[in-house]
């Protein structure tokens, strides 16, 4: 069993957990579960997608789909979590602006968790703050805890932002795919990371901002 990994996940739901804590107002019950089952189906969802890009059948290789190390991909897990979360909120999307500020807390600290798992460096880079591998004289930049500020200063704008319908996830999916796509040239990659998905977030996130006042007020202005 991979236990660095486990540790980052648990990381992760520490700085969930704690994100409940801090912003709570208009949460659902049992937030932090709720957090940890939407994660978890979307990591199932974005695994299987991975094998099959890879064409690899996840029926005829079970075993393949815990090798998250494999790879995971990112758009289609980020797309299950949401998806089942609000199946577990019964689609009350209003929930989705309360628990935003600690969906992105325990993003945050998944980043983090590249401390235990010794990947938070990037590309070379000769800052002050660069730090070199192990048995390596190539300082590179911790562009994984670049990402975990990021996260965590974006929860902490999110937390400030008006109580209006999917203000808040908008501004909390637009972030993440916002910081993700500053720091996707510091990582090393032959592909140059899915970028098209952080493009995706961001104009997602900027749609649901435009779009949720306008539900709200079909709302309230629907006959009854």
């Amino acid at each position: 069993m991979e236990f660095t990994l486990l540790w980052a996940a648990l990381t992760g739901v520490a700085f969930a957990w704690a994100g409940t804590k801090l912003w709570s107002e208009r949460l659902p019950d049992h937030p932090t579960d709720r957090i940890i089952g939407a994660a978890a189906a979307g990591l199932a969802v974005g695994r299987l997608v991975a094998m099959m890009t890879q064409v690899i059948n996840p029926l005829l290789h079970p075993l393949d789909i815990l090798l998250v190390r494999g790879g995971v991909h990112s758009g289609a897990a980020t797309v299950g979590a949401v998806v089942a979360y609000l199946w577990a909120s019964k689609w009350t999307i209003e929930f989705l602006d309360a628990t935003a500020p600690a969906a992105l807390f325990g993003l945050a600290g998944w980043h983090a968790g590249c401390l235990w798992r010794g990947a938070c460096l990037g590309t070379a880079s000769d800052l002050p703050w660069a730090r070199a591998e192990p048995g390596s004289l190539i300082s590179r930049h911790p562009v994984e805890l670049y990402a975990a500020v990021g996260l965590a200063t974006a929860a902490w704008l999110v937390s400030r932002m008006p109580w209006r319908l999917l203000t808040r996830a908008g501004a909390a999916l637009g972030l993440a795919g916002i910081i993700r796509l500053l720091t996707e040239p510091l990582r090393p990659s032959l592909t140059g990371g899915p970028v098209g998905w952080y493009i995706a977030a961001i104009a997602v996130g900027g749609l649901a901002i435009w779009l949720g006042p306008r539900l709200a007020s079909q709302r309230i202005t629907a006959p009854t």
